[in-house]
Parts: structure tokens; C-alpha cells; sequence
């Protein structure tokens, strides 16, 4: 008879929800789709790439870009600005670079919810 081998959790221990990397990325989006219905935020979208180092070479051999993926970017109507979002558990060394970067090479604070 074979034995059931629980479920591997995932590295820092979420749960995914309706398609979302995590229940609290699952509620925000909820969130922020009821916000761009009622006319507060506009051109909501999930998952958006940026480069914040392109690939190169080095010692001869080819490293991809360096990217950040934000949970959500969207334009505030009230602010008028344009808002990169990230759902955070807590934040770990290597997020805390990509913050900086995108701050540096994009202009582009990130609103941690």
C-alpha cells in the first residue's frame, strides 16, 4: 500500500489561494479590483516585470537580467501617481536590493502591504 506523503510546503510557508502565491496577495487583489470598480485607482495589473540590470557576461558566461516582479501596479486617480505594490510576509536581503534598484533605476517606491 502506498503512503500518502504530506504536502511540501512552500518556502516561507503560504498558502495558495484562488490563483494568488499567497491568501494575503488573494485579499489585495479583492481589495484593489473593488477600488479600480469604484473609480479610485485605474489600469490595475498583476505581475509586472521590470529589469533592473540587463544580462551580461561575465567570465564567460551569460547571466539572465536581474528582475523584480511586482504583485500589482496600478495609477492612484487621488495621488496621481503610479504605485508598484508588493504583498510581504517579511522582507529578505535579497528583496531589500531589488527595492533600491527600483528606486534607483526605475524612480519607483514600493508600497509594501
Amino acid at each position: 500500500m502506498p503512503v500518502k506523503r504530506p504536502k511540501k510546503l512552500s518556502k516561507y510557508r503560504s498558502v495558495k489561494t484562488d490563483g494568488y502565491s499567497s491568501k494575503k496577495e488573494a485579499k489585495r487583489a479583492a481589495e484593489l479590483k473593488l477600488l479600480e470598480r469604484a473609480g479610485h485607482i485605474t489600469g490595475l495589473r498583476e505581475q509586472v516585470i521590470y529589469i533592473l540590470a540587463p544580462s551580461v557576461v561575465v567570465q564567460g558566461r551569460k547571466r539572465p537580467p536581474i528582475r523584480y516582479v511586482a504583485d500589482f501596479v496600478y495609477w492612484d486617480v487621488e495621488d496621481q501617481i503610479k504605485v508598484a505594490e508588493d504583498c510581504k510576509g517579511f522582507r529578505t536581503p535579497i528583496y531589500n536590493l531589488k527595492r533600491h534598484l527600483m528606486k534607483s533605476v526605475h524612480g519607483i517606491d514600493i508600497l509594501e502591504t
